[in-house]
């Protein structure tokens, strides 16, 4: 049970309690009763604000109404003035652009093109707004007019600003190729930098506006003229430098390099003038072509001038081997190859320059039409030195069909630079090139072979045989002609690859052209040694005979191995040195065997037998008179004659003297030891009129007509 304190204690808290919530219940009803009545009087004031809204909107609403009806109006006046003024300046566009018209765009293209703009669009709009409007035939008429103008503009500015260039930069630009310090140096500039900008501003108005194309013709007229110039003033300034100096120089551009200008000789693409060099070896150092050391002996007397005479004659020999070789010719060639090269340069920059001003879809084909008058002289004169040649071959005129080889070999060389260049251009262009190089190929071939036929075919004519048996004109020439051929060796290659049926033009290897050369290398010198067969029986003393043929076989050997020939020639044939030095010891020894009818009076063979102390018959002395008396006949007989001859090569001379020389005192050495002093005359000096070494001495003077 709950203690009766504690149960009194919890009532009272109890009533407490309620005591409490009695009075929040009642605060809470009068804050009702306060918050409806607050409820009210709102309700009451909003009502009252709603109805003035309804009125004040009211009243507003068509005032607002009206003032944007006048502000549409208001904007619609603004609108119509503004078109006004836009049309009306359309009829004043004739009146404020025709003095700027009229004077041209000379000197103010900016503001000019910014007129033409104007009666652009006013030929836009009366078009389109009032096409019968006299207007518009005024405005039309203006800018006819005005396109006029540009064009003929442009036709100034191109004539006026473009040059020929020159033939130092052009040499300059050529050179550049292997000398890129020059390369970076040489810029060709067509036209001035503004220049330029104008005329790309002009073309691209002709093009968007104008609706004309004529401008792109009178361009390349231009152009091509100033190209076709440019290379034909290269040409002659080869002639010019040619006839003054001798030799075209580039000289360096001054303004652009660091150290001081000198002159630099331009390349010579061709070894054109060996045979002159050849000439002037032999002359200073004889046919045996050595230099330096025990060999080089200095020419003296006959020999001198007998191999100056004869390799001159060689130059313009009767066969036209190297006939007419002359700076003339060298000039020929040389202005023509580097015109090719030229041609090359021009036409690369002449593109760079087209590709600036003349719309995209139209550059080839205008390319294609600046070239052609450039291109085609280049043909023609390559046509004609064909033809040329062509003639020169009837002629038997070799040294006119030289000149095609460094050509060819130059075209070949530059023909992937040509086709870079010919990209784009009608095929009709782009095989020019190779059919002219196919030409030259074809009368190339033609010379090599009729050259072949021409060494085989060379008559026998007495008076044009060395009467000394030295080397002949024939065989000088046909070396000559071969070794002008080693700087060419693919070019003349490839020649006779062309020719053959089993090869198309694309197909044969180098190998395969080398083995060609060298079969017609081996042909030549086969026909030769024929030919100087044939030769040698003119000469009635088999002795001279033998002579000429070791001079000859002995100046092939040795051209062959001075030279790379000897490494063609052993492509198809191994053992055409080793057969050349048994030809000559061939000849050495039928030469030799002419002093038999010296030596066999005094060999021991034929001498009569006797014996010491006992005397001598008649017939006996007899005999030994005739042996003395038919030895020194022999030996005067043939001196005299053979003096006369000539061994150029001073080594061979020098050989064939001692061997002749060490038989003959060896068998009149012994015969004298046997007969010098035996009684078998009274009068000895008559018959022995010489010593050994007399003899010695007189055979050191064959082939020498000074001593």
């Amino acid at each position: 049970m709950i203690p009766p304190q504690e149960a009194s204690a919890r009532r009272r808290e109890i009533e407490d309690k309620l005591k409490q919530e009695e009075e929040t219940l009642s605060f809470i009803r009068d804050s009702l009763e306060k918050s409806d009545q607050l409820t009210k009087n709102m309700v009451s004031i909003l009502s009252s604000f709603e109805s003035r809204l309804m009125k004040l909107e009211n009243s507003i609403i068509p005032v607002h109404k009206q003032t944007e009806n006048l502000q549409r109006l208001q904007e619609n006046v603004e609108k119509t003035l503004s078109c006004l003024d836009h049309v009306i300046s359309y009829y004043h566009v004739a009146s404020d652009t025709e003095k700027i018209i009229r004077e041209g765009p000379t000197g103010r293209l900016e503001e000019y093109l910014g007129s033409m703009a104007k009666i652009q669009k006013a030929v836009e709009y009366f078009q389109d707004n009032s096409p019968d409007s006299p207007e518009l035939n005024k405005v039309k008429l203006l800018f006819e007019r005005g396109k006029e103008a540009l064009e003929s503009e442009f036709r100034s500015l191109m004539t006026r600003h473009s040059k020929v260039v020159s033939p130092v930069l052009i040499l300059d630009l050529i050179s550049g190729d292997d000398d890129l310090e020059a390369q970076e140096d040489v810029a060709l500039e067509h036209l001035p930098e503004s220049v330029l900008q104008d005329v790309i501003r002009i073309s691209r108005w002709l093009v968007e506006y104008g609706r004309n194309q004529d401008f792109m013709n009178v361009y390349y007229q231009i152009r091509s003229s100033q190209l076709d110039r440019s290379i034909k003033g290269l040409k002659e300034h080869f002639h010019k430098s040619s006839s003054s100096s001798g030799v075209p120089y580039s000289p360096a551009i001054p303004n652009k390099r660091k150290d001081t200008p000198t002159k630099k000789p331009v390349k010579r693409p061709g070894t054109i003038r060996k045979a002159q060099n050849l000439l002037k070896q032999y002359s200073q150092h004889g046919l045996d072509g050595k230099k330096g050391g025990s060999n080089l002996i200095p020419l003296e007397g006959h020999e001198h001038d007998f191999r100056v005479k004869h390799l001159s004659e060689a130059l313009n020999d009767k066969h036209g081997l190297l006939a007419g070789r002359d700076d003339m010719l060298d000039v020929e060639t040389d202005a023509y190859i580097h015109c090719v090269s030229a041609f090359v340069k021009l036409a690369q920059s002449e593109y760079q320059l087209l590709a600036d001003i003349i719309p995209e879809h139209h550059q080839k084909k205008t390319f294609d039409s600046l070239i052609q008058d450039a291109l085609d002289g280049l043909m023609l004169e390559g046509e004609n030195i064909v033809s040329a040649a062509r003639k020169a071959i009837v002629r038997h005129d070799f040294s006119t069909v030289l000149t095609v080889f460094p050509i060819l070999r130059h075209l070949k060389q530059t023909k992937p630079e040509f086709d870079q260049v010919l990209q784009g251009t009608a095929a009709s262009t782009k095989n020019k090139l190779p059919g002219l190089i196919t030409s030259m190929e074809t009368i190339g071939a033609k010379a090599l072979e009729d050259f072949a036929d021409n060494i085989k075919n060379d008559p026998d004519k007495e008076y044009n045989m060395p009467k000394d048996g030295t080397v002949h004109e024939l065989t000088s020439n046909a070396i000559l002609f071969l070794q002008q051929l080693l700087d060419f060796q693919e070019t003349a290659g490839a020649m006779l690859a062309s020719q053959e049926t089993s090869s198309s033009a694309t197909s044969y290897s180098s190998e395969f052209s080398k083995r060609l050369l060298s079969t017609y290398i081996c042909k030549v010198l086969g026909n030769l040694q024929l030919n100087l067969l044939s030769k040698s029986k003119v000469y009635e003393d088999p002795a001279l005979s033998a002579i000429f043929l070791h001079n000859n076989y002995n100046y092939i050997l040795k051209s062959l191995e001075k030279s790379e020939l000897i490494q063609l020639v052993a492509v198809t044939q191994k053992t055409a040195e080793r057969s050349y030095r048994e030809h000559i010891e061939q000849q050495i020894q039928t030469y030799q065997r002419s002093w038999l009818k010296v030596t066999d009076y005094i060999a021991e063979k034929t001498l009569p037998v006797f014996q010491p102390g006992v005397k001598l018959r008649d017939k006996e002395r007899q005999i030994i008179k005739e042996r003395f008396k038919g030895f020194n006949d022999g030996l005067e007989e043939l001196c005299k004659i053979q003096k006369a001859w000539a061994i150029p090569d001073t080594e061979q001379r020098d050989r064939i003297r001692q061997a002749q020389k060490t038989i003959v005192k060896e068998t009149y050495g012994a015969f004298l030891q046997k007969f010098g002093s035996v009684p078998f005359t009274k009068n000895p000096e008559k018959y022995i009129k010489y010593g050994v070494e007399q003899v010695g001495d007189m055979i050191d003077r064959l082939f020498d007509t000074s001593a």
